[in-house]
């Protein structure tokens, strides 16, 4: 029994620390349910920038689970997710990048529950979309969130990139 306590305070532990390098920025949280000895079940508002085009921040708010077992970090988070992504200065693409490539992912349970951010471009319009959703290794959430970034110039001469240039089928 004990070999299995400290077995899942280690996993909860490397899974902390594996996640806090590639943590969003902590915007602000809103507390939903009130819990007298523990901590509330909250909403957190995060900003990331996408790591492959320079220029697009995106903001995504989630639920957060408190009492104990969030405390802990072993609860399994809701599905829920809401996205607005924006142009915040010139867009520049990194690398080439396929349609659907990730852009972010957390874990949303200790083990099996994932949430992700993936992009892809509609050519015709030149405009960047972003799509948040939550996969799960059994059964995956429908739930999900849609934005999108039209590319414009930014104080620049020269016309702006084309996402078709750089993101493929």
């Amino acid at each position: 029994m004990r070999l299995l306590k400290a077995m899942i305070v280690g996993a909860v532990l490397c899974a902390g620390s594996a996640a806090h390098a590639d943590d969003p920025d902590l915007i602000f949280r809103k507390t939903t349910v009130w819990k007298f000895l523990s901590p509330d079940h909250k909403l957190g508002t995060y900003a990331i920038d996408d790591p492959d085009v320079e220029g697009v921040a995106c903001y995504f708010t989630v639920p957060e689970k408190g009492g104990w077992i969030g405390w802990l970090g072993l609860a399994e988070e809701l599905s829920n997710a809401s996205l607005s992504c924006r142009q915040v200065g010139p867009i520049k693409f990194k690398r080439k990048l396929q349609q659907g490539d990730e852009a972010f992912s957390q874990r949303r349970s200790l083990i099996f529950k994932r949430m992700q951010i993936v992009r892809g471009c509609d050519a015709k319009r030149n405009v960047l979309v972003y799509l948040v959703y939550t996969d799960k290794m059994i059964e995956g959430s429908p739930e999900n969130s849609t934005s999108s970034v039209p590319i414009s110039p930014w104080g620049e001469t020269t016309p702006p990139a084309k996402c078709a240039d750089w993101i493929s089928n």
